[in-house]
């Protein structure tokens, strides 16, 4: 079985030997970023399963330490993602070792039309089932989309992640620098964060996502190397912090929530130049993402910036704040209470709860809404809400 990250990989390894309990089938996973020595050493006790990535797999067969001549049955999971450019000539090696008589199965959520094309190299007379139709997303995940500059997503996501209702949140990022530069930020603001990608060694990525799943770690951010079937109970949020190049890539991160029939919530961070993207998502899903209201001084709002704070500086504990001349008899208006919200994070200060919008809000477990807001549902396009990856 063949998977295209190594995290899936070993998650797909635990979950034959649970499912395989008290079967005499012995099961080995392999993967790269790890000593080679002890793969050899499990292959030569013989297997009935293994699970690999296709780099290490060809390692082994290089140095003789496995022959595929004996395979009856080849998996390839995340399908679309193994066909693509970055894999396609090592999985035309392994074919080619493979018996010519044997049973092949391809797994995926998504199958753009090019890949599905090129399965068919590897397919003979398939059957094709479908349990959703292609590219539909979580039905318990309500989504939505936040309009922001760049330069301020930094500032908006710290300002949701002071909620606690945002319980265990992955962030995705298109960049492996993008993710370091977001985990530095919330850091820095004094949220707990780690991050996920492949510049970091495989005990480091072991660890930050044995920390994110058993609650350590209540922010992850990372590329699109967890988007791929990593399976962690309990996410209550997903945020693209920013919109994936790859539409079919949305579908799969937002599937990180919602899991296992509880609720979530998705939540995309676009910029100006983003709106391609974010065009070809809705043009995928076949809806329309719900523009977030946010008020401002906390996000942007669609059509500008973040308002910005007040330029003058808060004033000290005890001192008073110096008087507006009242005009033609009114009272003097107040002075804008708009503070950058990383600011507001320094001190220690709670996010004000009415600021935002009310599904926000709402913790992943609670049920369905009620008949009342069914009937509010009701008045707008059925594109708000669509379905996703599990």
């Amino acid at each position: 079985m063949l998977s295209p990250t190594r995290e899936l990989a070993s998650q797909i390894a635990d979950s034959f030997r649970a499912y395989g309990a008290g079967m005499p089938l012995s099961t080995a996973v392999v993967y790269g970023g790890v000593s080679i020595g002890y793969q050899r050493q499990k292959l030569a006790r013989g297997v009935d399963i293994l699970v690999a990535t296709p780099g290490r797999l060809l390692d082994l067969i290089d140095t003789r330490s496995l022959t595929l001549s004996s395979v009856q049955v080849l998996v390839f999971d995340e399908a679309d993602r193994m066909l693509d450019l970055g894999f396609i000539h090592a999985l035309k090696r392994i074919v080619n070792l493979l018996p010519r008589q044997r049973q092949t199965l391809l797994f995926s959520a998504t199958m753009p039309p090019p890949i599905a094309a090129l399965a068919e190299d590897y397919l003979n007379d398939p059957v094709k089932v479908v349990v959703a139709p292609a590219a539909t997303t979580v039905e318990r995940v309500e989504q939505g989309v936040v309009f922001v500059p760049s330069d301020r997503k930094r500032d908006l996501l710290t300002t949701l992640l002071c909620d606690p209702v945002f319980a265990r949140v992955l962030v995705f990022t298109r960049t492996k620098h993008g993710a370091a530069r977001v985990v530095r930020h919330l850091v820095g603001v004094g949220i707990e964060a780690t991050a996920i990608h492949g510049n970091k060694s495989q005990p480091q990525r072991e660890r930050a996502l044995a920390g994110f799943r058993d609650g350590q770690t209540r922010v992850l951010v990372a590329t699109d190397i967890a988007a791929r079937g990593i399976d962690v109970d309990g996410v209550s949020h997903v945020i693209n912090f920013e919109l994936p190049n790859v539409p079919e890539d949305y579908v799969h991160r937002i599937g990180r929530t919602a899991r296992a029939g509880a609720a979530g919530n998705a939540i995309a961070f676009c910029s100006d130049e983003e709106r391609p993207y974010l065009r070809d998502i809705e043009k995928l899903t076949r809806c329309s993402l719900q523009a977030i209201p946010v008020q401002s001084g906390t996000s942007a709002v669609r059509n500008g910036p973040i308002e910005r704070p007040a330029s003058s500086k808060r004033p000290r504990e005890g001192s008073r704040e110096p008087r507006q001349a009242p005009a033609s008899g009114r009272r003097a208006p107040a002075q804008n209470p708009a503070r950058n919200a990383s600011a507001d994070v320094r001190r220690g200060e709670p996010h004000a709860a009415g600021s935002l919008p009310a599904f926000l809000r709402r913790p992943s477990s609670t049920k369905p809404r009620s008949a009342d807001r069914r009937g509010e549902q009701r008045g707008r396009s059925a594109a708000t809400r669509f379905d996703g990856a599990r």
